[in-house]
């Protein structure tokens, strides 16, 4: 039997707000970073909470975006996730990156979102950080021609084939865009983005904080 569990993004623990608020006052002033995690039904919720969780911790001010009619979205495993606002609330915002989550078949439904669509392709165009993990790079940034060498994916037949030509290495760089490979993956993915968008040293101490070897 498999049990739905509610886990409101929009409401976070007190105990994980107080430690962004934290990480955020030793950062600058005006420095912190704005995120848009956009997710659907189907979505994979270890890359979602992953992304979500370390971005915060790094100070950053994370919007999880449902691409649905609701904020409510089933992740591929039962999980509910309660996103903090709708895509197509969000959709004239710039963002300082863009993550994407995998998993099937929500990386099929970012991909068939018009509003997701546009807010890609504006980060694009921007040059702006974009990222996906799992299934995301080959079903959605392959899909509308954003990847143009260097990348990688979850190693299933589907997307290796889709993506043609995958690079080594769990997280891949190329310009703007960041990739990798899965939910296993995940937290090494998301301190890269820290790295990018905090510098070095944020993303070391937090891998310390974390006890990610």
């Amino acid at each position: 039997m498999r049990f739905a569990v509610m886990l409101t993004l929009a409401t976070r623990s007190s105990a994980l707000r107080s430690m962004a608020l934290r990480a955020a006052a030793t950062t600058s002033a005006g420095a912190q970073k704005r995120v848009l995690v956009p997710i659907a039904d189907g979505s994979e919720e270890i890359e979602t909470s992953c992304i979500t969780d370390t971005l915060v911790r790094a100070g950053a001010e994370v919007t999880v975006a449902s691409v649905e009619a609701t904020t409510t979205c089933t992740m591929s495993r039962g999980l509910k996730i309660v996103a903090d606002a709708l895509v197509t609330d969000v959709s004239g915002d710039d963002w300082d990156l863009v993550a994407l989550p995998g998993g099937m078949p929500g990386a099929e439904r970012l991909r068939d979102s018009d509003a997701l669509d546009a807010i890609l392709r504006k980060q694009d165009a921007r040059q702006a950080p974009l990222a996906a993990v799992c299934a995301s790079p080959a079903v959605i940034l392959k899909s509308k021609g954003m990847l143009r060498s260097q990348a990688t994916c979850y190693p299933a037949p589907p997307f290796v084939e889709a993506l043609g030509d995958i690079a080594d290495g769990d997280v891949v760089r190329d310009g703007h865009i960041t990739t990798s490979r899965g939910p296993g993956t995940s937290l090494k993915f998301a301190l890269d983005l820290v790295d990018q968008l905090y510098g070095p040293e944020k993303a070391e101490e937090l891998r310390a904080q974390m006890l990610v070897d």
